[in-house]
Order: C-alpha cells, then structure tokens, then sequence
C-alpha cells in the first residue's frame, strides 16, 4: 500500500512538524496516532517518518531514511494573470506535471481587476501548489513567484531555452524546439488576447524563440498543460 506523503512545515533536520490544515487532516480525518509511518518531505528531502505526537494544531515526526525521489521537470513556466478560477486550475495541473518555477506575469492585456487583486491571490497559489505537489507524491514543491510585470519577469529567466508559445507561429514546433537537448527551458504562456506587439519584442530582445502548438487556439490553461506534457516527454 502506497503511503500517504507531506510536505513539512517546519524541521531541524531530525524532526519534522506539521501545522495548521494539514495537521488538523491528520489528527479529525485520518486519526493519526503515534507509532504511525508516512512518507515526509523536509528541507527538500523524503523520508520515512513515524508520528510521535498529534494534535489538531501540529503533529510531530521522527525523520527515519532518506528515500529516492525523482526530480521536478527543470522548466521555468511563465503564466500571464488571467482569471482566476481557470488559472488556478492550470497551476495544480502544472505542479502535478512537475513544473519547478511558476512566474506569475501581469501582461499588458491582463484585465484591470485581475492585475489589481493578483498579488492578494499568492498565498492561495501557493496552498494549491502544496495540495498538488502532496497529491501527486512529489518530493519538492515549486516556487511561486511574486506577481511582476514582464520586464521583471524576463530578466528573472535564466533556462538554457527560452520558447514563447504564439498563436502567430506556424511553422516552429515546441517538440522540435526542445530536440537541442537543453537541460532546463523557460516557457511563457501568453493572457487572453495574447502580447502586444511591443510585448512580443521584449520577448525577441530577451532571446526568447516563438514556438506552436500545433494549429488550433488554446486556453491558457490548455497551453500551459500542453506544453508541459510536450515538456516532459521530451526532457
């Protein structure tokens, strides 16, 4: 039987605790008890662990062996604000895909209201990503950055290959792009609407390649998933 696994809220190496939603899910839903062995994620390591003390408010491991985990897919993905109900879905898509950075981007054609309330929205980001990356037996979480307009974000990008999925290209495929064998990629996803033309030249300045999909006009959210999956499948 496959193990239930956490991500550590806090731990010195030795011990690790769990807080706040997911302590109070293991003490009222699963009736942890201590004795008890789950997998646990501290300081960016899994370990066996075994449950020495529960309650609603924090539950206390002893950290036992390192385990073997795989490595998240070295793919920075750059997100432009778009609404929130669908963003949100395509970030846990993109955690459970196994993205390592998430950059979320207030582009020119983001609405108003949405550039507005971005930066109240991080710390929801953040738990969805927690949720996805426990769900989906990871042993890191990816980072979310701080919401930045596209300048910042660019100069943050330091992937050997940097692909900009366009609706304007026709010809330069993401899965040919990806053939070079670079080690990490940076990959931008565009609001609806798509970039501006004065946009579309920070990304050409920045020495970032404009690449497709395939014919058809994807949500953001598709795209994002898509891209990925091309992603993983070829890195």
């Amino acid at each position: 039987m496959t193990r239930r696994r956490w991500i550590a809220d806090e731990s010195d190496g030795k011990t690790a605790t769990l807080k706040g939603d997911q302590a109070l899910h293991l003490a009222k839903v699963l009736r942890a008890e201590p004795g008890q062995i789950f997998d646990v994620v501290a300081n960016g390591f899994l370990h066996r662990a075994e449950v020495v003390s529960v309650s609603e408010h924090e539950v206390v491991f002893t950290l036992h062996e390192e385990l073997e985990t795989d490595a998240a897919l070295p793919v920075h993905l750059l997100m432009a604000v778009f609404k929130f109900d669908h963003m949100e879905w395509g970030i846990e898509k993109a955690t459970e895909l196994g993205v390592a950075r998430i950059t979320p981007v207030i582009a020119r054609r983001t609405e108003k209201h949405l550039s507005q309330a971005a930066a109240k929205r991080v710390e929801r980001w953040r738990r969805i990503v927690r949720e996805a990356a426990q769900q989906s037996r990871r042993s890191d979480m990816p980072t979310v950055d701080d919401p930045m307009v596209l300048k910042a974000a660019l100069e943050g990008v330091s992937a050997e290959e940097k692909l900009l999925l366009a609706e304007t290209e026709q010809e330069n495929s993401l899965r040919t792009a990806l053939t070079a064998g670079a080690q990490s990629v940076s990959l931008a996803i565009g609001p609806e609407g798509g970039w501006t033309p004065e946009e579309m030249k920070l990304f050409e300045a920045s020495g970032w390649k404009s690449v497709t999909l395939g014919p058809r006009i994807l949500r953001a959210e598709t795209a994002a998933i898509a891209g990925l999956a091309v992603c993983a499948a070829m890195l």
